[in-house]
């Protein structure tokens, strides 16, 4: 059984380390209520962009003039797994499940004898799928010197993207983020983003007819690269607030996890020093029975 002292060194030490995790949860929940706004508010515009995008490809069709973003590279051999994590640590299940995904993706197009190539965003799906799939790594964008997300940050790996495939590295691009829903639930999703792929509600614009000027193709050829940006972008916001999420529902249990550990120790401190005045109560009433 261990001493008083040790034990009381123990509670103080959880009653410390609950302090801390209980004033993470709170700034989680500061950054969260933000980072939920941003990402709440880019959803119409992406959903509007990509309802737009879908009515030019779908008029563009297969044609021979159709811009390489869209049509692709006429073969699906080489892929770009791009992987978006958090730069920090402790958010529960957020990072373990995009690499999760991510990894059980790379496994099917190893199986179907694809080509793989991982871009890592963030500092802990680089380290957590580093063992397995290290060697597949072709870049790496760092993001712990960014206090607030902005579309330039998307802007810069959008360009790393679109300059690979124009150099023929890839054929096929997915993202791997998380899809913010609440503060419990966080979606890992996987969006090919080359060849565009635009997913519409059945119905949306079908009554609808539009004259383009200039051509289909040419708005195309000039929107689809922002279209990579802006789905960059919004992956970038669903992971942001995801993130916060997720930390705030771990430190959360983490606050609650350290009070049941206060109580136990608390009533393992209590029998022990219970134990050690009945001892010595047992012995003074010994030494006076034996005079």
């Amino acid at each position: 059984m261990a001493n008083l002292k040790d034990l009381k060194n123990r509670i103080e030490s959880v009653k410390n380390t609950r302090k801390i995790t209980k004033a993470m949860q709170m700034v989680a929940a500061a950054k969260l209520r933000r980072a939920q706004e941003a990402a709440e508010q880019s959803r119409p515009y992406t959903e509007r962009f990509n309802a737009v995008m879908a009515g030019l490809a779908a008029s563009v069709g297969g044609s021979d003039s159709a811009p390489k973003l869209l049509s692709g590279s006429g073969k699906d051999d080489v892929h770009l797994l791009v992987i978006m994590t958090s730069e920090r640590g402790l958010c529960g299940g957020f990072n373990t499940n995009i690499a999760k995904k991510a990894r059980a993706h790379a496994d099917s197009l190893f199986a179907n004898g694809k080509t793989v190539k991982i871009l890592t965003v963030g500092k802990k799906g680089r380290e957590s799928l580093k063992r397995d799939f290290g060697q597949y790594y072709v870049g790496h964008v760092d993001l712990s010197d960014v206090k607030r997300l902005g579309y330039s940050n998307a802007q810069g790996i959008a360009s790393d993207v679109l300059t690979r495939f124009d150099a023929e590295e890839f054929d096929v691009a997915t993202l791997f983020y998380a899809k913010f829903q609440n503060v419990v639930t966080q979606i890992p999703t996987a969006q090919q983003i080359i060849p565009a792929a635009f997913e519409v509600e059945e119905g949306a614009e079908a009554a609808t007819l539009y004259d383009y000027e200039p051509s289909e193709e040419a708005i195309l050829a000039d929107l689809l690269p922002r279209g990579v940006a802006t789905a960059i972008f919004s992956a970038l916001l669903e992971n942001a607030a995801s993130e916060q999420g997720s930390r705030m529902s771990a430190m959360d249990n983490a606050t609650r996890n350290a009070g049941d550990m206060i109580d136990k120790l608390t009533i393992q401190y209590n029998r022990s020093r219970q134990a050690v005045i009945t001892n010595e109560l047992i012995e003074i009433i010994s030494g006076a029975e034996a005079l």
